[in-house]
C-alpha cells in the first residue's frame, strides 16, 4: 500500500540531509559541548555555528538564540521568563496551549490574564487586542500562524500598538518557521519561538529568541549553559540537525512557497469542486501555504482519519496535541463553530516533499471514503 502522509502541522519527516549531518554527533563526535579538551571544542563549534544557522533564519543576532527541547519549551520561557505577579498578560483563546495553558498557570500564580477571541475568519482583530491594554500590561503574546487552520496573525501590528506603551510582544512562530519568510525585526516583536521537527529536523530541539536587551530569567537552573538561560547539557546532534535543517530551508524559501502554495490552490479548488458542501475555514484570509482546515458536514472526523489511515492517508482531526481529546477543537470553538461542526473538521497541511501525486490519490480517497460514510447516514 502506499503511503501518503498529509499531517505535516504535527510534525515533518526528517530530510536525508539532515540525517546525514547529525549522524557524526551520535558516534566518533561524541563530545559534551560544555568540556574545554578538543571532544567539547568540536562539540561547542557545532552548536555555535548551528546557532548562526537559526539566527539567520530569522535576521537574527546568533547571541539572541537559546536553544530549548521543544516549541512548548520556548513558548513556556518566553512567559514564564518574563512576566511576574501583579503584571497583565494579554493572549488569544486560539493559542496552542503550550502557550495557554502556561498563561492560565501564570493566572494562578499571580498574573492578571485575558484571553481574545478571533473572528469567525480566524484572524485576532488588532483592535481587539488594543482594546484589552491595561496600564500593568507587560506581555502580549500571539501566535503568528494557527497550527490548525493556517491563518496569519496581524503580529506586527499589535507589537507597534504594543511598543508605544513599552509592552513586550512575543510570537509563536512554530508552525511558520521553514514555511515562509520570518524577519524579527520586521515583525517587530521581543521573543520567539520555533520547532525543529515542523522544519524537517528531529523532535525534542526548539529554539528561542529574545530580542537583545529583554531580561529572561531561567526555568531550569543548574550549569552556565546557554548564557545562564538555559540549564543543562545541549542535545548536539538534535541542535546540529536543527541548525542544518534551518540553512536547507533558507535555500529553500525564496521560490519554495510560492511553489507549495500553487499546489495547495490547485488541491483545495478540487477539494470543493469534487466534494459537496465542504467547507475551508480562514478560505479568504491569509494562510499558510500549506494548511487546509476542511469541515466536511454530517461526517465524523474521528471516523474519516481511521477510514483513511486504513487506506494509507494519514491527516488529523484537529492538532496533533489534542488528538485523541473528547472535547473538540478549542480553535474551532473559538472562531464560533458548534461542536457538532468543530467534530465535522479535519485537518489537511502539506510540506516542501508533497508531490501532485500525493494529492491527486489524496483527493480519490477523501472523495470515495466521505461518499461511502454519507451512504451509511
Amino acid at each position: 500500500m502506499r503511503r501518503i502522509y498529509l499531517d505535516n502541522n504535527a510534525t515533518t519527516p526528517v530530510l536525508p540531509e539532515v540525517v546525514v549531518a547529525m549522524q557524526p554527533w551520535w558516534t566518533e563526535r561524541f563530545g559534551n559541548a560544555s568540556a574545554v579538551h578538543e571532544h567539547g571544542r568540536v562539540a561547542r563549534e557545532a552548536v555555535d555555528h548551528a546557532r548562526e544557522q537559526v539566527a539567520a533564519l530569522l535576521g537574527a543576532r546568533a547571541t539572541e538564540i537559546t536553544f530549548t527541547g521543544s516549541g512548548t519549551e520556548s513558548d513556556n520561557h518566553a512567559l514564564f521568563g518574563t512576566l511576574q505577579p501583579g503584571q497583565h498578560l494579554i493572549t488569544s483563546s486560539i493559542e496552542h496551549h503550550a502557550v495557554l495553558h502556561a498563561g492560565h498557570e501564570l493566572e494562578r500564580r499571580g498574573v492578571e490574564l485575558t484571553v481574545v477571541d478571533p473572528g469567525s475568519n480566524g484572524v485576532v482583530p488588532v483592535e481587539t487586542i488594543r482594546a484589552a491594554i491595561r496600564p500593568n500590561t507587560a506581555l502580549i503574546s500571539l501566535m503568528l500562524a494557527n497550527n490548525e487552520t493556517g491563518v496569519l496573525q496581524p503580529v506586527r501590528e499589535v507589537a507597534a500598538i504594543a511598543h508605544e506603551r513599552k509592552i513586550l510582544v512575543h510570537t509563536d512562530a512554530v508552525q511558520c518557521g521553514g514555511k515562509l519568510p520570518i524577519r524579527v525585526r520586521d515583525l517587530g516583536c521581543d521573543l520567539l519561538s520555533l520547532s525543529a521537527h515542523k522544519m524537517h529536523a528531529p523532535q525534542g530541539v526548539g529554539a528561542l529568541w529574545s530580542r537583545r536587551g529583554v531580561q529572561l530569567r531561567p526555568l531550569l537552573f543548574g550549569g552556565p549553559h546557554e548564557r545562564q538561560r538555559r540549564a543543562g547539557t545541549e542535545n548536539v546532534p538534535g541542535i546540529v540537525a536543527f541548525g542544518h535543517a534551518t540553512a536547507l530551508a533558507q535555500s529553500w524559501l525564496p521560490e519554495g512557497p510560492a511553489a507549495l502554495a500553487r499546489l495547495h490552490h490547485h488541491f483545495e479548488s478540487e477539494l470543493l469542486r469534487r466534494i459537496p458542501n465542504a467547507i475551508i475555514h480562514g478560505q479568504h484570509v491569509p494562510r499558510l501555504p500549506n494548511t487546509t482546515s476542511v469541515r466536511f458536514p454530517g461526517i465524523d472526523a474521528e471516523a474519516l482519519v481511521i477510514a483513511l489511515d486504513l487506506q494509507g492517508l494519514a491527516l488529523s482531526g484537529g492538532s496533533a496535541c489534542t488528538s485523541g481529546a473528547v472535547e473538540p477543537s478549542h480553535v474551532l470553538r473559538a472562531m464560533g463553530l458548534t461542536n457538532e461542526e468543530a467534530r465535522s473538521t479535519v485537518r489537511i497541511s502539506l510540506s516542501r516533499l508533497t508531490t501532485p501525486e500525493d494529492l491527486n490519490l489524496a483527493l480519490t480517497l477523501l472523495e470515495q471514503t466521505i461518499t461511502r460514510l454519507r451512504s451509511l447516514t
